[in-house]
């Protein structure tokens, strides 16, 4: 049912760690699954982010997304990550999510964005 990526991700995830250091931090949950993420974000001067992880437990799908989503935030400018939508969720998961999921896929997407948000 789910891709081997997804597999992979959701037993090995990757940045699953706390950032003591963190610049921004920010949680969510998802009632309907169970899903809850928190995540940290190491800001530079130049207000890229410099490290960024997670914690938290939940399904496959918003296990292996908050590990996509982490790995991908590192280097990238504030501004980018905020403009991250659904469609950059599905192509980082390389898969379409039904509709029941969507949320589990979405949780990580505005835990960051809120994280991000913060000052």
């Amino acid at each position: 049912m789910y891709s081997d990526l997804i597999i992979d991700l959701s037993k090995n995830p990757l940045n699953k760690r706390i950032i003591k250091q963190a610049t921004n931090t920010h949680s969510g949950a998802n009632i309907t699954c169970g899903d809850h993420v928190r995540m940290y974000v190491l800001l530079n001067k130049d207000n890229k982010i410099s490290d960024c992880s997670f914690e938290g437990e939940g399904c496959a799908i918003c296990i292996a997304t908050s590990s996509l989503i982490t790995e991908y935030a590192k280097n990238k400018s504030v501004a980018e990550v905020l403009s991250w939508t659904e469609q950059n969720i599905f192509e980082f998961l390389e898969a379409e999510i039904g509709a029941s999921r969507i949320k589990c896929a979405l949780l990580p997407l505005e835990v960051i964005h809120g994280a991000l948000k913060e000052k």
